[in-house]
């Protein structure tokens, strides 16, 4: 769904040092970004609602805040924007809807089958019995 639109006050952003390569730059400058999405405050439809939580994972808080941190840009802009468009990325995957799964059942003859398959197991396994002497 292309045209969502992020309402403000659902986010959240903090700038802070990135880490990794890069040396003093890095530990200097706070250019990566820490995005965080109130997904009460999204007001998303319940189905993709429950599929952005799936999607998060690990990403997900205790507080329902999805938490992007986006580090791999050397400027803040181009970190904002990076993590701005993996948000929206995220909540275009979550308004695509499953196809509903239609439970099948096994046929006639896929059940006979594997009743004549459990009968020449059980027929092997009957055959390694005791040897009796009589």
């Amino acid at each position: 769904m292309p045209g969502f639109d992020i309402p403000d006050e659902a986010l959240e952003e903090r700038f802070i040092t990135g880490g990794g390569p890069g040396g003093q730059n890095v530990n200097k400058v706070a250019t990566a970004v820490q995005l965080r999405v109130d997904l009460f405050r999204l007001g998303l439809p319940p189905y993709a609602y429950r599929k952005l939580k799936e999607l998060a994972g690990s990403r997900l808080t205790s507080a329902n805040e999805i938490v992007i941190q986006a580090s791999r840009f050397r400027t803040q802009e181009a970190n904002r924007k990076d993590a701005r468009d993996r948000l929206s990325e995220m909540i275009a995957k979550a308004h695509v809807r499953d196809a509903r799964r239609i439970a099948t059942k096994p046929g006639k003859a896929a059940k006979a089958r594997r009743v004549d398959e459990k009968k020449a197991r059980s027929s092997v396994k009957q055959g390694r019995g005791k040897v009796r002497m009589d």
